[in-house]
């Protein structure tokens, strides 16, 4: 099946736009080209659009990212999205800047705002598009977890995770026409 959904994970407000945490939100804010709109029953920006030839929510949740499930959950159940054709774009600590990978399920390795969509779904297995931001640990930085994502990235991270947003953003016209494998071969085989 085709992914029918993508949802951009970040906080709302313009105290958070700059920050790592936002990495979700900057694809999705490249994908909609400035067409979302405010949804108050979904409590999120929202644009439905057309790729690869299929109509494709864009969703990005303006609650907190711990609660980001109230949106995903209200959007997915009233317009019958299954959890299968859900991506969730969002921050990796795991993977460095300029990488990003696409996986389908697992757990929410510490990620509040997958936390929450995996509740609100009541299933972990939906398709996840990591963005990598590194951790400030590979940095070297004695700065807690929480601080490091709700900074800006250094420049030359800013450019790199950039970078992996746009090799992304090639990738997804084959998730929304079903070719998991073949997206995965090319974003994963241009992965530093």
């Amino acid at each position: 099946m085709p992914i029918r959904l993508i949802v951009g994970l970040g906080n709302p407000g313009p105290e958070y736009e700059q920050t790592r945490h936002n990495a979700g939100f900057w694809l999705v804010d490249n994908l909609a080209g400035g067409r979302l709109v405010r949804e108050s029953k979904y409590n999120a920006l929202a644009a439905k659009t057309s790729i690869a030839g299929q109509e494709v929510w864009l969703l990005e949740p303006q609650t907190y990212m711990n609660r980001s499930g109230q949106s995903v959950g209200a959007l997915a159940r009233f317009y019958k999205i299954a959890p299968d054709d859900i991506l969730v774009v969002h921050d990796e600590l795991d993977l460095q800047p300029g990488v990003a990978k696409i996986k389908k399920g697992g757990s929410s390795g510490g990620h509040n705002g997958l936390k929450d969509i995996t509740a609100a779904l009541g299933t972990q297995d939906y398709w996840r598009l990591r963005i990598g931001i590194g951790h400030p640990r590979t940095a070297n930085l004695q700065q807690p977890v929480v601080d490091f994502v709700l900074h800006r990235p250094r420049k030359e991270e800013q450019v790199l995770i950039n970078d992996a947003i746009e090799k992304s953003l090639d990738v997804i016209p084959m998730l929304c026409d079903g070719r998991f494998e073949a997206a995965m071969m090319k974003l994963h085989s241009t992965a530093k």
